[in-house]
């Protein structure tokens, strides 16, 4: 095994040609991710990287590698210019995104929408920037999180109402009357939004304080009851029930290969790798029984018409499903998408009479039907969960852990004294509530179980598997889990801390 902190091209450019038996990776989606500047380089679309990626990958060797939905283009193509066949693409779907949509009713509805207002906000915010104020500031003084859309979001520039930036005046020089003008607009906007009818309530996530009080900035996700508004003016009432996004339920890879040498059996034979290791990485155990049965041309029009001695029995053993191109997380969400049938090969499925079998002394006679017939829900994939709380920490129980922000990630804050958190409440005379830590606080972390079968999926018995973006070390775990030996670069020194511990611990277990 062998880590490497640097960056990846770098690091490749060290290592030798046709060196590596399979590549396992999760590049940056290039979506920004949580405000990382690592998910905005352009790195996953660079050419270069994937050439080197080629070069030291043996010929027939086999890449995975992750991608988001919106920017998986960029990346194989990269991928198919660097040299790499795309064999294929394989779906990961799960049940658990969320939405990032804008209510086109209710955006129409707090104002007049179009560029003219998208050019006021913006230059709103350039003023607001030529002031000095930081965000976290902005959102100290309005107990909010508008300091990011009042000085530098680019998608949902805002401008403050009246009561907000009467909030941060102290803190700002002389305004400008015509920014004073597009406060007052802002805040007639508010007052016009406010005039929504409520019609309804649903259940949703308010962001709160460590005490449960107010909307603050880093505060807490907690379920609260939230009123449906109907729209207030005809041309929202046009839009009612449009947004702006779909639900995230799938993160697709590409399957490539490196192109082979000579046919495949000579590939194979010569390098060690070029087939992808299907029975290894078939779904589920199977039942052991015989599914299928075949026999001579039919004589006479009559399978009975055979000789037992005639009559040949080539039995199946059913070793589980093919792999499939989808692999899903098993939650009841995706599950309940696929119907329950019951399939049988279509004109095939007759009863094809007696057969004996001898073994030994011993003859038994057993009657088979033809075809094999397979029942369940449609959704008998491999599937596989997202990473748990104990997957992502195994082996970290000497780190000290990072704070993690509550808001968005479903984390409570816990009372430093009594563990309680705020949703449940607790009872201490001098409530302090803190923020959650986490030992593995990587905000990508792949499941030990999906890598381990990719792996399998790609790597001949002892291969070398590399990961180009190793992160926490999910592949290099899985790979050892496995019986491989593993390469991994990673240029955050504090991610490579973090994944030669979780690796080491996989070595303690597969010892």
């Amino acid at each position: 095994m062998k880590i490497i902190n640097s960056d990846c091209i770098a690091a490749m450019k060290e290592m030798p040609d046709n060196s590596v038996d399979s590549i396992v990776t999760d590049p940056p989606y290039e979506l920004g991710f949580m405000g990382k500047s690592w998910d905005a380089s352009g790195i996953a679309f660079n050419i270069e990287v994937w050439q080197e990626a080629l070069r030291i990958l043996k010929p027939g060797g086999h890449l995975i590698a992750f991608s988001g939905s919106r920017t998986y283009h960029r990346m194989a193509v990269a991928i198919e210019d660097a040299g790499f066949e795309i064999r294929d693409q394989i779906q990961w779907i799960y049940g658990s995104g969320f939405p990032k949509s804008l209510d086109v009713s209710k955006a129409i509805d707090k104002s007049d929408a179009g560029i003219a207002r998208r050019n006021r906000d913006l230059r709103f915010t350039e003023w607001m920037r030529s002031t000095g104020i930081t965000g976290k500031k902005i959102n100290e003084l309005t107990e909010s999180n508008m300091g990011n859309h009042y000085l530098t979001d680019k998608e949902q520039p805002a401008v403050a109402t009246t009561e907000m930036f009467d909030k941060l005046r102290p803190y700002l020089p002389e305004v400008p009357e015509w920014v004073e003008q597009m406060v007052r607009e802002r805040t007639v906007e508010s007052e016009n939004f406010k005039k929504r009818e409520v019609v309804g309530t649903k259940m949703g996530l308010k962001s709160v304080d460590g005490n449960g009080h107010g909307i603050v900035p880093g505060g807490i996700n907690v379920a609260v009851e939230l009123d449906i508004t109907a729209p207030a003016t005809a041309e929202a009432k046009q839009w009612q029930g449009w947004g702006t996004a779909l639900k995230p339920a799938h993160e697709p890879m590409v399957l490539a290969r490196k192109p082979i040498v000579g046919t495949v059996a000579n590939n194979v034979l010569t390098y060690g790798v070029g087939g992808l290791n299907i029975d290894g990485s078939r779904v589920g155990n199977g039942t052991g029984k015989i599914k299928s049965v075949s026999y001579p041309n039919i004589k006479n029009g009559n399978y009975n018409n055979w000789s037992a001695s005639e009559r040949i029995v080539n039995s199946v053993e059913d070793q589980g499903r093919w792999p499939a191109n989808v692999i899903h997380d098993g939650s009841d969400e995706v599950v309940a998408l696929f119907p329950s049938n019951v399939k049988g090969q279509v004109g095939m499925t007759k009863d094809v009479g007696d057969f004996r079998f001898i073994s030994g002394d011993t003859e038994s006679v057993q009657k088979f039907t033809m075809g094999k017939i397979d029942s369940g829900s449609a959704a008998r994939f491999f599937y596989c969960a997202k990473a748990s709380k104990k997957d992502r920490n195994e082996g970290l129980d000497d780190f000290a852990g990072k704070e993690i922000g509550a808001k968005g990630n479903g984390l409570a804050r816990k009372c430093a004294t009594c563990s309680a958190s705020v949703i449940e409440g607790c009872e201490c005379p001098d409530r302090t509530f803190v923020n959650p830590t986490r030992a593995n606080h990587h905000p990508t972390v792949k499941p030990t179980d999906l890598m381990r079968y990719l792996c399998r999926l790609i790597t001949p018995p002892a291969g070398i598997v590399l990961d180009l973006f190793m992160g926490s070390g999910s592949t290099g775990k899985a790979a050892i889990l496995e019986g491989f030996d593993f390469i991994g670069i990673e240029q955050s020194a504090e991610y490579v801390e973090i994944a030669k511990a979780r690796i080491a611990f996989a070595q303690g277990d597969s010892e």
